[in-house]
């Protein structure tokens, strides 16, 4: 069924194609649109019959490495990780207490200590991840009227809430002094790492304006101070006072275990380490990518403070009215429609579908960052880029921000 799905669509796709005009040579180009629609189909049909199997494959590999992963973390820490693999109870039959959250906004309070963590802060996209042959044989039908959360789900996000904060690294994580730096003093557990470039002297009578860098996904400050900052002006540099902010779980700032990454801990932080931290009373605001949400969201609740918005490829996905009632679903089959070509669809499905996949990913690419910044730098032969600068692969919590955008962008 899936694969006939498939197959329908990448055909409706390719039909559009088609589509001759008049006159002469009209009969030729007909046909060569026919042919092209008909490769264009067999293409897709032989997207969707490989894209099946390998996600199926990984449907079966992610409980596997599940497992893996709580079998090392009690052997090593004496104690089991929480994950997400459970799926949201749903109907009347689920079996004991439920969080049960009507359409629009939701209020349910889940933690005591935590009077601002709502069930609305927490992407249903995290725990409502079926596998590729269940969502293939799911019936048709109206979107449920309400999200139910598992007793399973709502404890486990108390008991990353409510845990007292941990400074010492996990075993899976980066212990560089870049990676960890933020453990090391109280402050620095609280506040996001802040690079700041202010005018060396400012005009007379003429005060510094104030610009706030937020940078994306997998990314971090470096990407504005080692690429764009060396390119502004001499007046550029002389007018404006520039920070570029590492978000929480990238780069030197912190990466708590505790934290569940939602948008309102993003905003948070950065009020508290910029906006407050340097008195900041109005200012404009440059963002890249996931950076995009967070800076709409200062702008909407800093109105008057926010005096331009500048968005370099911000995440936007539309969501058609009939879709409005399972938005951030829609939105994650729209940015991760589990197929293996092109190769951004095959890695963004791996980020958001897949958690234990996403853990491993992570740990050969981001606990290893310094052996693959060494081999980027022997592959560009010691270039002056790399010298000064290590590639941004500091980050701990990549699969919850890959999931931070569809829940913002619905």
């Amino acid at each position: 069924m899936h694969i006939a799905t498939c197959v329908w669509q990448e055909k409706a796709a390719a039909a559009d194609m088609g589509g001759g005009g008049g006159g002469v040579g009209a009969g030729r180009r007909k046909r060569k649109g026919e042919w092209a629609a008909l490769a264009a189909a067999a293409g897709g049909a032989l997207n969707c019959a490989v894209s099946f199997v390998v996600f199926s494959a990984l449907d079966v590999l992610d409980v596997v490495l599940c497992l893996v992963y709580k079998l090392v973390d009690y052997a090593v820490e004496a104690e089991w990780k929480a994950c997400y693999c459970a799926a949201a109870a749903r109907g009347d039959g689920a079996a004991g207490p439920r969080v049960l959250a009507p359409p629009g906004p939701k209020v349910v309070r889940l933690s005591a200590s935590s009077a601002k963590m709502q069930l609305e802060d927490v992407s249903d996209t995290l725990y409502v991840r079926p596998s590729l042959l269940a969502d293939a044989t799911k019936k048709a039908g109206p979107a449920p009227p309400a999200l139910t959360v598992s007793p399973a789900i709502a404890e486990m996000i108390r008991g990353k809430i409510d845990r007292p904060p941990r400074q010492a690294p996990c075993w899976s994580d980066c212990d560089c002094k870049v990676c960890h730096a933020w453990s090391a003093a109280p402050r620095s557990a609280t506040h996001l790492y802040v690079h700041v470039q202010a005018p060396p002297a400012p005009a007379p009578g003429e005060a510094a304006e104030d610009v706030v860098f937020i940078h994306g996904f997998i990314s971090s400050s470096v990407f504005w101070t080692e690429t764009v900052f060396p390119a502004f002006s001499a007046a550029a540099r002389g007018r404006y006072r520039m920070f570029a902010v590492d978000l929480l779980g990238f780069g030197r700032s912190p990466k708590p275990a505790e934290s569940l990454y939602t948008l309102r801990e993003h905003v948070e932080m950065i009020e508290r380490s910029v906006l407050q931290r340097y008195r900041l009373g109005c200012f404009h605001v440059v963002a890249h990518s996931l950076g995009s949400v967070l800076a709409l969201a200062l702008a909407v609740k800093y109105p008057a403070a926010v005096k331009s918005l500048t968005l370099l490829a911000p995440p936007y996905f539309p969501v058609p009215e009939s879709e409005a009632g399972a938005a951030t679903q829609y939105v994650m089959r729209r940015v991760a429609p589990r197929r293996v070509w092109p190769p951004i669809a095959f890695g963004a499905s791996m980020a958001c579908w897949y958690e234990h996949v996403s853990r491993t990913i992570c740990l050969t690419i981001c606990r290893h960052h310094r052996v693959w910044d060494r081999l980027f730098r022997i592959l560009t032969r010691n270039s002056g880029l790399t010298q000064r600068r290590p590639l941004p692969l500091c980050s701990r919590r990549g699969r919850r921000h890959a999931h931070d955008r569809p829940h913002a962008a619905a």
